[in-house]
């Protein structure tokens, strides 16, 4: 079974994604107005399952509520149950209450761990506080809570924050973490790369992190398979084929390119003799994800 490791979907009938509706709004990633619309699980099986993906995982993504986002994404699991959906869930790590936060969320039988984003383009984060998180020692308690529970870590920041960030990890060694978009590469001048491989590998050599080959179209609208394959092939090096994964990160990554060309992309740049690992038995394992589970 394939799997589509970071993708989202949203109803908003359903759940409100106050960044998402926001009307005039460029965000770091571009303009979203075309995916300001439903995007729903049969469109995205139709592209996923085009591409031999036969199971994916739902990664929270900035909704008013974030249970109210889970239970839906749980309904959408339990409506579909011949897809495996795994899903990742918004939590705030800091919080008082976070035991009893998570305890509701494992009810969810889809759920399988958390992402709290530190940081997603450079100036953005740092205007909303988030960045702060890796100063704050409750944050450090709430991942090793994730692990007493047996649940994971999604880990999206900036390249400049990692060598914070893999201290903070080092100190919670159980805590299983994937990191988002291959740690955000913003500036792809060749020093920027340089740079970010230098960063990445401070997270490679943590043995709990694995690290996601996906939304490499975000900072880079106008990519080429050639224009990415220096970011796939340090990845792969520092992590190795057994930690790293592919995710799709639609329907943002939608807005530069089609399912398929990503897929095509990957597949060209992550050697033959990977693609099972890459493409399927890291993230089923990662996620605990099963054929014939449905979630």
């Amino acid at each position: 079974m394939r799997v589509d490791a970071h993708h989202h979907l949203w109803d908003l009938d359903a759940v409100r994604y106050p960044w998402l509706m926001e009307r005039g709004a460029v965000r770091f990633f571009g303009d979203p107005t075309p995916i300001q619309r439903n995007y729903l699980i049969d469109e995205f099986r139709s592209a996923a399952e085009a591409c031999g993906i036969g199971g994916s995982v739902h990664i929270q993504v900035g909704a008013e509520d974030g249970w109210a986002e889970a239970q839906w994404v749980q309904s959408v699991a339990d409506a579909n149950p011949d897809w495996p959906l795994a899903q990742v869930a918004f939590c705030d790590l800091t919080a008082d209450d976070l035991e009893a936060q998570l305890g509701r969320y494992q009810s969810l039988p889809s759920l399988r761990g958390v992402r709290q984003i530190i940081g997603r383009a450079p100036g953005e984060d740092a205007r909303t506080g988030t960045n702060a998180l890796l100063d704050d020692p409750r944050f450090l308690r709430g991942l090793k809570v994730l692990a007493d529970r047996q649940l994971s870590f999604d880990l999206q920041l900036l390249p400049e924050l990692m060598a914070k960030t893999a201290s903070v990890l080092a100190h919670s060694p159980e805590t299983r973490v994937a990191l988002c978009h291959a740690g955000s590469p913003h500036d792809r001048s060749p020093a920027g790369l340089r740079n970010w491989a230098g960063e990445l590998g401070r997270l490679a050599r943590l043995p709990n992190v694995v690290c996601k080959l996906s939304g490499l179209g975000m900072f880079e609208h106008n990519w080429t398979r050639d224009s990415i394959a220096p970011i796939v092939e340090t990845c792969l090096d520092a992590f190795g084929a057994n930690r790293c994964m592919f995710g799709s990160n639609f329907p943002v990554d939608s807005l530069y390119s089609d399912y398929a060309a990503i897929v095509r992309a990957q597949e060209s740049l992550v050697p033959a003799e990977h693609h099972e690992r890459v493409f399927s038995a890291n993230a089923a394992k990662f996620y605990r994800m099963h054929p014939t589970s449905g979630s």
